[in-house]
């Protein structure tokens, strides 16, 4: 399945708190839930303006009706081509 980075522009992103980090994971989930098994979020970096996820979709259509639905900005989604990984390199 191909893997995709979503850069979401969310001015002030890292001053949230865990309480409602944990209540905008909560509703994702659930729209998640509603668009069926073929999206799949990995996990999410938070920084001070931006918040980075990492999804597995069939395409960038079903990202962006995901962030539709959340009511999010989806500014950039990027294919990744290849992962790097220092652990295999040994």
């Amino acid at each position: 399945m191909p893997q995709f980075v979503i850069e979401r522009s969310v001015p002030g992103a890292g001053g949230l708190s865990q309480a409602q980090l944990d209540e905008t994971s909560r509703q994702s989930l659930g729209v998640l839930q509603e668009l069926g098994p073929d999206i799949q979020w990995i996990h999410s970096y938070v920084t001070d303006d931006k918040i980075y996820c990492i999804y597995f979709s069939p395409d960038e259509a079903l990202i962006r009706a995901h962030a539709r639905e959340m009511g999010l900005p989806a500014d950039r989604i990027s294919a990744v081509r290849h992962l790097l990984d220092p652990l295999k390199q040994a």
